[in-house]
């Protein structure tokens, strides 16, 4: 029986599926909902028309999971397409028009065509658990952000002087402008009761967070226009921004604990510069199997520290950053590499020598970032942590 090739324009209550031939003839067009026993029908009825099918998508997770998921526990072969590519493939199809069927059939043309394409596999339980946690992390993080510039905003208002010595990043701060805000409120509480008071809140070198609101609150004797108000919200902000902090915090355990559960820990986190989140978000990412990627060449081209050429006519060298790549992935390699400047001896001289041959900051950082995959790749193909010295290979 001869292969087929069937494409799927994934959407949120609905798919459409379009299977071809080898001659790229339309076999089956058809409006699936996206619930089990209709896409378990709509298997049937491809199956129906050969044995051996070739399966594209254009989402990896979403509303395609439960499509995904049904054609994998089936034994099916099923392969990514991006949206950007198939947008950019439509164009050389006939006919201006955008519908579904079309999509779908263009989706099933590249993947019959077309032998790059990423193959999906079943998801390691871990490694989509960490995808949900790391996803939830980022959340928080911009909601914690978004909160702490609009406290820093509203206290800005009133309180200039003590806006500029808090560092509302820290615990510490967030209790103090919880129970004052203005500065004829930290004058009146003075400097010693104001210290006892952050002591009994457990707050960390009460004392010196004491002595800079006081001081603050000296340097200001004008009351501005909508300071008791505004007063109030520096307080409401400060309690969200220290409940984000708790649930963060909390959230970083969880993360923790499940990434200990996959064989990989070990490995990526005796990386220098890759601790518990990036190496959760880095595992998040790439699911921890080096065979998916190849070489490391390819990996470098996902995390986007791979500089890709744009040579034309009589221009060659031409090197610039990719347009395609996992954004997440590139700041994992990219902080990672920012933190083992600092650590590892190492990087820091591969870092300075890089500088000293002309590169800027960001160039040298990715450069580096760029040799730290070559060495990431390699452990986990090896299944070994990283030691400063290469061990030595005897010969036999």
């Amino acid at each position: 029986m001869a292969v087929i090739w069937a494409g799927i324009d994934a959407g949120k209550t609905h798919h459409h599926c379009v299977a071809i031939d080898e001659s790229g003839r339309r076999l089956l067009s058809r409006r699936v909902a996206n619930d089990e026993p209709d896409l378990l029908e709509l298997l049937a009825d491809v199956l129906a028309l050969s044995e051996e099918v070739t399966w594209g998508i254009d989402l990896a997770d979403g509303g395609a999971a439960l499509a995904i998921s049904v054609l994998l526990n089936h034994n099916q072969t099923v392969h990514y397409i991006s949206g950007r590519a198939i947008h950019r493939a439509s164009e050389g199809y006939r006919g201006e028009g955008k519908t579904d069927a079309k999509d779908a059939a263009v989706i099933a043309d590249q993947v019959r065509v077309r032998r790059d394409l990423h193959l999906l596999r079943g998801g390691d339980e871990t490694v989509t658990d960490l995808k949900i946690l790391t996803n939830r992390r980022m959340d928080l993080v911009a909601d914690r952000t978004r909160v702490v510039n609009r406290l820093r905003a509203q206290l800005t208002g009133i309180f200039p002087g003590l806006e500029r010595v808090l560092s509302l990043v820290n615990t510490g701060p967030l209790i103090l402008l919880t129970g004052y805000q203005t500065p004829a409120a930290i004058r009146r509480i003075g400097a010693r009761r104001l210290e006892t008071w952050l002591r009994n809140r457990k707050v960390i070198r009460a004392d010196q967070l004491a002595e800079k609101a006081v001081e603050a609150a000296d340097r200001q004797h004008t009351s501005l226009p909508g300071e008791k108000l505004a007063a109030r919200m520096v307080h409401t902000l400060a309690k969200e921004a220290m409940d984000l902090n708790q649930e963060i915090d909390e959230l970083d355990k969880l993360i923790e604990a499940r990434f200990r559960d996959h064989h990989t820990f070990d490995v990526i986190t005796s990386m220098p510069g890759l601790g518990i989140i990036l190496g959760a978000e880095f595992l998040a990412a790439t699911g921890g199997d080096m065979s998916f990627f190849g070489t490391p060449d390819r990996l470098a081209g996902f995390g986007g520290v791979a500089p890709v050429p744009r040579d034309s006519g009589k221009i060659s060298g031409n090197l610039r950053r990719p347009q395609r790549y996992n954004r997440r992935l590139q700041r994992v390699f990219y902080t990672s590499a920012m933190f083992s400047i600092r650590y590892c001896e190492e990087s820091r001289r591969f870092y300075d020598c890089k500088r000293a041959e002309g590169k800027r900051h960001t160039q040298a950082v990715l450069a580096l970032a760029r040799r730290r995959v070559n060495v990431l790749w390699a452990l986990l193909r090896d299944g070994r942590c990283y030691q400063p010295v290469p061990p030595i290979v005897l010969a036999a």
